[in-house]
């Protein structure tokens, strides 16, 4: 769920979903559950078996980072490379989940700038 109550859809390849796989196979001996009752199983926890939150995502990323970032820094590198790569805005709207196009255009100027940087490089007469 996201941001307004929203669910939230993740599009996944099939190398991805034959890691899950295996990752269901061996979670329930590492994982230890913190909540029996629950019938919502996350497919993540953290070290104390709850389901991970924003900040473990946020101390992960750092760990594996050469600099502090943020896990909202995945959205919108996601949105900027399916945008730098020929994505429809409409296409890339819909996979953010964004209710406006407007919302989405802000990750168009990041693209923008790629362009132009591009353009300077390779045009023979830029």
């Amino acid at each position: 769920m996201g941001k307004g109550s929203k669910e939230r859809r993740v599009p996944v390849s099939e190398p991805t979903i034959d890691a899950i796989k295996l990752w269901m196979k061996v979670r329930r001996e590492v994982v230890v559950e913190s909540d029996p009752i629950s019938d919502v199983v996350a497919l993540f926890v953290n070290s104390r078996g709850k389901r991970l939150g924003t900040r473990d995502v946020r101390r992960i990323l750092d760990a594996r980072s050469l600099a502090p970032t943020h896990p909202h820094a995945l959205r919108h590198t996601f949105a900027t490379h399916l945008l730098d790569n020929g994505a429809d805005l409409r296409a890339v709207q819909e996979l953010l989940g964004h209710s406006d196009v407007a919302t989405t255009q802000r990750y168009t100027h990041v693209s923008k700038e790629r362009l132009k940087s591009v353009y300077g490089v390779s045009h023979p007469r830029a």
